[in-house]
């Protein structure tokens, strides 16, 4: 029998362990800015790690935030990254406890994204020797990766290629990640009675108004670019000409060209209302993952699938960001959504596919396993 697809079945009899872990995990509840709570979920990687693997991570502290380290050899040939921390405040376990129904698994964090690493774990202890393998499992990916980035670029930069274990979109593997960039737009106006003498004021909200049309101009809908405002604060009574306004904005762009259209754009803004004064803050958080950064690991994997009789696999660019755009950034090439089959990351009820969960482990270990071997491209 082929050796992948002997893989395929001892991995399908561990379906109901992979479960249970995944149910570990998920009841280890862990948002990211609770210490207390991450470490906990920390531990309990290292636990289930520690049994699949047989090696125990390094604690990487950075500023408050502890990060799972595992290093198979000397050098990092392939880099897997993923993260622990989720969305969810602790305490929601209690009122949304981990379930099974069918071939659905549920609970907080269970696609975003605790299956992955529980499958990235039983992919592991599939390969004969993970020499040249590294794994990063960060606790801080939900909020901007504030304490994790420079590490991950570290670690991306003399890695030959980089596989985040985020969830699937809808089954499809990630090969494209828009860039994001936060902007603020501060506006400065002067306050006045809104009755008596509206012409001495200069109106902050009104300025807000046309910036927010300045803002739709900057959207390029044909090249996937998008440039949104979300939230807008003006004023201060309702017989008071507004003073001060503030507008934020979220942009997402495919590719750098587009990230620094944008931001130059934005730049170059100016007031329009008389009186008023403008400020533009913000710059580029992440990188786009492009998809040429993903080209060949995407054959590679398409090309495993096939062999596995788990295909066809396809490919999709998404407006969500990851660590996968800072190790495409690094120069590594990226492959990113090898996690779990399901829907509803960072919504309620968001699930697993239970029967897809070998499948994905399996490619998983082959792709590893043939870019370790510098197997066909």
């Amino acid at each position: 029998m082929d050796t992948s697809m002997d893989r395929l079945k001892q991995l399908r009899t561990r379906t109901s362990s992979m479960v249970e872990q995944l149910r570990t995990l998920v009841e280890a509840e862990s948002p990211s800015n609770d210490r207390e709570a991450t470490t906990g979920c920390a531990k309990a990687i290292a636990g289930i790690a520690g049994k699949l693997v047989g090696a125990e991570p390094v604690l990487r502290e950075i500023d408050g935030h502890g990060h799972l380290l595992w290093r198979f050899g000397p050098s990092t040939r392939v880099l897997l990254i993923g993260h622990f921390d989720t969305v969810w405040p602790a305490g929601t376990i209690a009122r949304w406890p981990f379930a099974v129904a069918g071939d659905r698994a549920s609970g907080p964090g269970a696609f975003d994204m605790k299956s992955g690493i529980v499958q990235s774990l039983h992919a592991l202890s599939m390969l004969p020797d993970p020499d040249g393998v590294t794994v990063l499992l960060t606790s801080d990916e939900e909020i901007g990766s504030p304490t994790s980035s420079t590490l991950i670029a570290e670690l991306a930069s003399s890695a030959e290629a980089a596989l985040v274990l985020e969830p699937s979109e809808g089954g499809a593997l990630k090969t494209g990640r828009k860039g994001v960039t936060m902007y603020t737009i501060e506006i400065t106006g002067r306050a006045a009675h809104a009755g008596l003498e509206p012409a001495n004021g200069a109106n902050a909200l009104v300025e807000a108004a046309n910036q927010i049309l300045a803002l739709e101009t900057m959207a390029d809908p044909i090249a996937g670019t998008t440039v949104t405002p979300t939230i807008a604060h003006a004023g201060s009574a309702i017989n008071v000409v507004p003073a001060t306004a503030r507008i934020e904005i979220d942009v997402r762009a495919p590719t750098i060209a587009e990230q620094n259209r944008v931001h130059e754009q934005m730049q170059r803004l100016s007031s329009h209302v008389s009186g008023t004064t403008i400020r533009v803050t913000g710059v580029p958080n992440r990188p786009p993952m492009e998809l040429s950064s993903s080209a060949d690991l995407f054959a590679r994997a398409t090309a495993i699938a096939d062999r596995l009789g788990i295909g066809p696999l396809r490919g999709v660019t998404v407006g969500g960001a990851s660590d996968g755009n800072l190790t495409a950034a690094a120069g590594c090439p990226t492959l990113d959504g090898l996690g779990g089959v399901g829907a509803g990351a960072h919504a309620e009820g968001e699930y697993v596919e239970i029967s897809a969960m070998a499948p994905r482990a399996c490619l998983l270990a082959a792709l590893i396993e043939e870019l370790l071997d510098g197997g066909p491209r």
